[in-house]
Formats: C-alpha cells, structure tokens, sequence
C-alpha cells in the first residue's frame, strides 16, 4: 500500500484536535492514500477555523455543560475520564468517614450504632459517677460536669419539641454547691421531668434524685443520706460549723419541698449511727427509699417512660382546655 509522507506527522498530531470534531469527519474511518490525508487536512483546517472564532461552528451546539468538558481537556473524552475517577475517590472518603465514626462510638459509647430518633419528644440525660463542680476531679474517676448539664437544660427549656425529661442517676455524690445547683435548674424547668435512680444516688445525689415531678428507685438501687462533710485543714472550727450548718439547712429544705419525706424522718436517717462503719447516715435499698417518702415508687425505664408520657399528655390535656 503506497504511504503518503506526510502522513505519520499528521497522524501524530491528533491529540492537538478537539475529538468532538470526530461527530463530523470519522477519525478511524479516515480511508487511505490521497483520501486519507484530504480527510486529516479537512479536519485540520476546520480545526483552525473554528480556534479562531468558535462561534462560527455551525456544527456547535450551546450547550453550557459540553464547554467545560471541552475546556476540561481534549473534548468528551478527558471530560468524561475525570467525572469517571471523581466517583471512586468520593466513596471511599465516605467509606474512611463512615469507619472513623463508627471507631469513635466504639471509643466513646462501646457500640457501634448508636440509635437515634429525628423530632423526639423526651429528652434523656445521664448524671454519673462523680459530680463535678469548682475544680476540676480525679482524671482516674467518671464525673459529670455542672457546666454540661446547665447548658443542655437550657436548650431543652427552648426547644418547643421536647416534652419531657427522663434523667437516669448512678453517682456517688460530689461537690455539693454544684449539684444543688444542678437540682435547682431541675425542679424550676417548664418540662416535664421523671427520674430514675440506677446503681446508686448518695449523698448530693438524693437531691437530684428528687428534683423532678416524679422519681423512681430500680429494686436493687441505693441511696446513701448522711450530713455534709469536708476533707482537709479546718481552721475556724465556730465559722466551718455554722456555714455548714446553713448548707444542710438549704439541702434539708430542698429534700423536704421536692419529696414526701418529713424532716424529723430526714434528720433523723442522716444522723443514724447504725448504718455506716466510718460516718453517720442511713443506707437506702430500692423500697426502703420509697417507704420513707424520699421516691415515688420501685420501677426502671419501662415505668420511668410510661409515667413520662402520662405527665407529658396531661399536660397537653391541660394547655387544650
């Protein structure tokens, strides 16, 4: 077969053309000899002819999205590769994203699906281990932070979708300025609020446990009751002993106003000599709590959301009529 000597250099050249060009001239069907190079010279003249004003292409259409793969490289096909390799990158950041998260809820929470509901009406919040208040506890020891829980009622207090409150208690008791205050900002909330007492609520934590609008004791919970009391060097004996004095009168009332408990019975379990091995007070087993007055009733968090749901639909009841 004769071979144009021009030809090689113009085959060469391709990758200079525009390939959407090849809707017009048939880059593979070309011909031989003469024909083929008539078609590469027809084709590089209108090249040419259409870099020069591209708006005289009778050929283009406008079509906004075919100009920019075109300006992405040699027509609709570097177009159409890049789109290609955007796809698998993008999953597998949604991948690595995905496994990171679920590492995390591992990390922080011990599973790896955490359950969640879009517009709930209860609201759940959990008091543990150690609650902590103007400085900062053991990094060894589970503790709950005033300065979270203050600001997570506040936002339900503004949130017109949350109803209600269930908050679970397991602590051991803590600073008592903060977790009064905690009981306060508790009780004074619009929402409905049930607590549940799990494992244990000592000290501190028996006001806490009384603060909302009903409580609840799991059968096998604890409640500790004892005076306040303080670690460390005590230097005016007269002035300690009368500031605490008005702390446990503060606690004694808040108790006494949120419960059925009388406080000749109050006194009367925190002074108890019986029932610790090193201090004084009383301990509280699931029923006994509730047969003094401090809890409502024996349940867990079926009882606890049932009765949350009763509080929350007479309230609605009551704002109706």
């Amino acid at each position: 077969m004769p071979r144009n000597e021009d030809y090689n250099d113009k085959f060469m050249n391709l990758c200079d053309w525009n390939f959407s060009d090849a809707n017009t001239i048939n880059l593979c069907n070309l011909g031989d000899n003469n024909t083929q190079n008539d078609g590469l010279e027809n084709l590089q003249s209108r090249q040419n002819y259409i870099e020069l004003d591209p708006a005289k292409d009778p050929k283009k259409e406008p079509n906004k999205d075919s100009d920019k793969k075109t300006e992405q490289g040699h027509g609709n096909l570097t177009g159409n590769m890049k789109s290609s390799n955007q796809s698998p990158s993008v999953e597998n950041e949604n991948e690595n994203n995905k496994e990171k998260q679920t590492v995390q809820n591992i990390k922080e929470l011990g599973t790896n699906k955490v359950p969640t509901k879009d517009n709930k009406t209860i609201q759940c919040i959990t008091i543990i281990g150690e609650i902590e208040g103007h400085f900062v506890g053991n990094p060894q020891k589970k503790a709950t932070k005033y300065e979270h829980v203050i600001p997570m009622l506040y936002s339900i207090e503004e949130d017109p979708e949350i109803k209600g409150i269930l908050i679970i208690l397991n602590t051991v008791g803590g600073d008592v300025e903060a977790g009064l205050a905690m009981a306060e900002l508790i009780n004074s909330i619009s929402k409905k609020v049930v607590t549940l007492v799990l494992g244990g609520s000592h000290s501190i934590g028996v006001p806490l446990a009384t603060a909302g609008d009903y409580s609840f004791i799991a059968p096998s919970a604890t409640m500790i009751v004892h005076p306040i009391r303080t670690n460390g060097l005590v230097i005016g004996v007269n002035e300690t002993f009368e500031y605490f004095k008005k702390m446990q009168e503060r606690i004694n009332e808040f108790i006494t106003r949120t419960s059925n408990i009388s406080e000749e019975e109050l006194t009367r379990l925190m002074h108890a000599k019986d029932e610790l091995v090193s201090d004084v007070g009383s301990v509280l087993i699931g029923k006994e709590a509730v047969d003094c007055g401090l809890i409502n009733e024996v349940g867990g968090l079926k009882e606890s959301l049932t009765k949350l749901k009763e509080l929350i639909k007479e309230d609605n009841n009551n704002e109706t009529t």
